[in-house]
């Protein structure tokens, strides 16, 4: 093992949000070097690199301190290379994040700002959240798979919204509208799925669903907060089911959605919390499964939360701030 590097590395995915991350990065590089980083940067060049860049890094180059240049699928990547990686714990690894993909849902937890001079001097400033991890086991072909993630996975309608975006976003096509159009489009054609739920080895739910969401953060599908009362470091997943809607129910209820009151305001919502979460569907192996933009198959889906197992750069008490607005 290479002894520990105190460079950053950088990882920048181009087609971050239909090209803006190869034209933003110019600009960002130039922030960057303004603000004094001493960094190597490292372009993506295909679905998965940026998993092999990250463990490459850390094993090869002893790199400790990462930042991500993307969306969500980006920051995603970068964490499964942390994460898949067998040189170091995860928690002595440091990532920070520049937001420039279409949803951008986990940054909207931490209240980060859109300006890249303010993101840079906020990954400048080295404020650590000690940030828990959703770890998942699918069944691909029956063959067990573990994915990683940040911010949150989905399943039901969540799935199948992101299974036609990441279509538009390969044809350079993107952005809120669009995704609500899709979400519209989508719950026309939608069967719901009957799936049972398990929460720390106990059934909590068995029934028809439009969607399930399950995370550490606030948001997901580019704004929508499912998970208004999640807090990223408390070593739980925060649960939220809406059961079968009709149509006109769900359109007149979708700006409740985008502010999280929608789990006061719908009487098909439930919410749950714990630490290991099984989801079955009937029949079973039915059911795909979306986690920060990339989708794998099949049920059953098994949970489990790593507690504050990774350091991420956020604003000055930022942390602090989403205890205060739960309690």
């Amino acid at each position: 093992m290479n002894e520990e590097n105190n460079k950053w590395l950088v990882v920048v995915n181009p087609k971050a949000c239909i090209g803006r991350g190869e034209k933003d990065w110019p600009t960002i590089k130039q922030i960057l070097l303004e603000e004094g980083f001493d960094f190597e940067a490292v372009v993506t060049e295909h679905q998965g690199h940026a998993i092999e860049i990250v463990r490459q890094g850390i094993a090869e180059k002893g790199f400790r301190k990462i930042i991500s240049v993307g969306g969500d699928g980006t920051n995603n990547e970068v964490i499964n290379g942390i994460f898949t990686q067998n040189t170091v714990p995860t928690n002595e690894i440091t990532m920070g994040t520049i937001p420039v993909g279409t949803g951008n849902d986990w940054v909207k937890t931490f209240d980060f700002p859109t300006d890249y001079q303010k993101i840079v001097k906020i990954l400048k400033a080295g404020h650590i959240f000690a940030h828990d991890i959703g770890k998942v086991t699918y069944y691909n072909d029956g063959d067990p798979k573990t994915r990683y993630f940040l911010n949150a996975a989905g399943t039901g309608l969540d799935e199948m919204v992101c299974e036609k975006t990441n279509i538009m976003k390969q044809q350079g096509k993107g952005g809120r509208i669009r995704y609500l159009l899709n979400t519209a489009s989508c719950l026309l054609k939608f069967k719901t799925p009957h799936i049972v739920i398990e929460i720390d080895g106990k059934e909590v739910f068995n029934d028809r669903i439009l969607s399930l969401s399950v995370g550490n953060g606030k948001f997901i599908g580019g704004g929508m907060m499912m998970m208004p009362n999640s807090i990223p470091d408390d070593g739980l997943f925060d649960i939220t089911v809406i059961k079968e809607v009709p149509f006109f129910c769900f359109v007149t209820k979708i700006n409740s959605i985008f502010d999280g009151t929608f789990i006061h305001k719908m009487k098909q919502v439930s919410t749950f919390r714990g630490r290991k979460i099984k989801i079955m569907s009937k029949p079973e192996h039915s059911l795909f499964l979306e986690t920060e933009g990339e989708t794998f198959t099949n049920s059953p889906f098994d949970f489990e939360i790593l507690s504050k197992a990774v350091n991420m750069l956020v604003k000055q008490n930022a942390g602090r701030k989403a205890h205060i607005e739960k309690s």
